[in-house]
């Protein structure tokens, strides 16, 4: 436990990404969630009634260290995304480990039912990448490309299928993957075990009701087990981080 708020520097050294071996990158994928003590994964829809001041500095700090945020459609509509922002406290690393001076956001959509118009596609700092399946509506796909989003297609059917995605965002330079949710995409990401760690926060809150746990669809056949590598504490608020063992 600290008695002191902690400076982005620590919380960047806390995080950091893995290695990689030397000439032969491989993509790590983390998730980034937030929990009630009930399990409840959202109030009325929305992460940000569970959360906390440093529960977004957090947020932040994974967000700079990353190359590219993935994040599901409906977590697009329902959280109001925005392009990512390029951090002056973080400019200097992310120059020296190749980053452009922001990640990009990759948003995960079948139907490609997303408002076009909104400034995550028209005027991010880098294009928006749309991960979608060969069988997505032409029209669609055109209208992502006329906003100025960049398509990628990684499946064979309306679906895209986790592993492709994560082969696909590596070949695209992107091996520093961090996903935001929501609860649909991150169990499909556990289901096809592509999930490297878990950075989780347990709120000290309780709300009841029908919110979904962090990650929803159908279960695996045997639960996979992650290990702790890092406990944090601010004001009731614990902050774990998991990765494969």
């Amino acid at each position: 436990m600290v008695d002191r708020e902690w400076s982005l520097a620590e919380l960047a050294a806390a995080y950091a990404y893995p290695e990689s071996a030397p000439g032969a990158p491989r993509p790590w994928l983390r998730a980034n969630m937030v929990s009630s003590l009930d399990g409840a994964a959202q109030h009325e829809g929305r992460s940000q009634p569970i959360s906390s001041a440093t529960d977004m500095r957090v947020f932040g700090t994974l967000r700079a260290l990353a190359d590219v945020v993935v994040v599901g459609a409906e977590t697009v509509r329902q959280e109001g995304y925005r392009p990512a922002r390029a951090r002056a406290e973080f400019a200097t690393a992310r120059a020296a480990a190749g980053q452009a001076p922001a990640p990009a956001i990759a948003v995960v959509s079948a139907s490609l039912d997303l408002d076009f118009t909104l400034p995550l596609f028209t005027s991010p700092l880098v294009p928006t990448l749309v991960l979608t399946g060969a069988a997505a509506a032409p029209d669609r796909v055109a209208a992502a490309e006329k906003a100025g989003a960049r398509v990628v297609i990684v499946g064979e059917g309306r679906g895209v299928e986790p592993a492709r995605a994560v082969r696909a965002l590596a070949d695209l330079g992107h091996t520093r993957l961090l996903t935001e949710g929501g609860p649909r995409l991150l169990g499909q990401l556990i289901a096809a075990d592509v999930l490297d760690e878990l950075c989780l926060t347990l709120s000290p809150t309780l709300t009841a009701g029908d919110a979904q746990r962090i990650a929803g669809g159908p279960s695996v056949a045997v639960p996979h087990r992650f290990a702790l590598v890092s406990l944090l504490e601010e004001d009731g608020f614990l902050f774990g981080r998991y990765r494969r063992p």
